[in-house]
């Protein structure tokens, strides 16, 4: 069992992006980490730290439960998407290990999901 990002467009053919529930919690430390904090330093991931000591347009999919919670209207997938369109593009030096690749090419498809909701002006569900 995982978890699907996917448009809310009631269409099976729109993009969507999957992970293993491990899987989405990695992604999600290492973009906190690109933004230059531990996830699991913050309130709701096992830490004090509160959401408002940290500044990031990555907060709404960072601080979301898994699979429950309120969608993402389309006007936050368009608030989060030039942070996560620099965090897949940036250059990395040399090879880069399978983990790292994974996580870039988990943003890209992300990228390509909220670019679609903002289009179609339809919210980001989790499932």
């Amino acid at each position: 069992m995982g978890l699907v990002l996917f448009p809310g467009d009631d269409d099976t053919s729109s993009p969507d992006v999957s992970w293993s529930y491990t899987g989405f919690g990695m992604f999600r430390r290492w973009l906190a980490q690109a933004e230059g904090f531990s996830l699991d330093e913050m309130s709701g991931f096992g830490g004090q730290r509160p959401w408002s000591d940290v500044s990031t347009t990555l907060t709404p999919l960072l601080n979301h439960p898994d699979d429950a919670g309120p969608d993402l209207s389309s006007a936050q997938c368009a608030a989060i998407l030039p942070r996560l369109q620099q965090i897949a593009d940036q250059r990395h030096e040399g090879s880069i290990e399978p983990l790292l690749q994974r996580h870039i090419d988990d943003a890209r498809q992300l990228v390509i999901v909220l670019q679609f909701c903002v289009g179609k002006d339809v919210d980001l569900l989790f499932g």
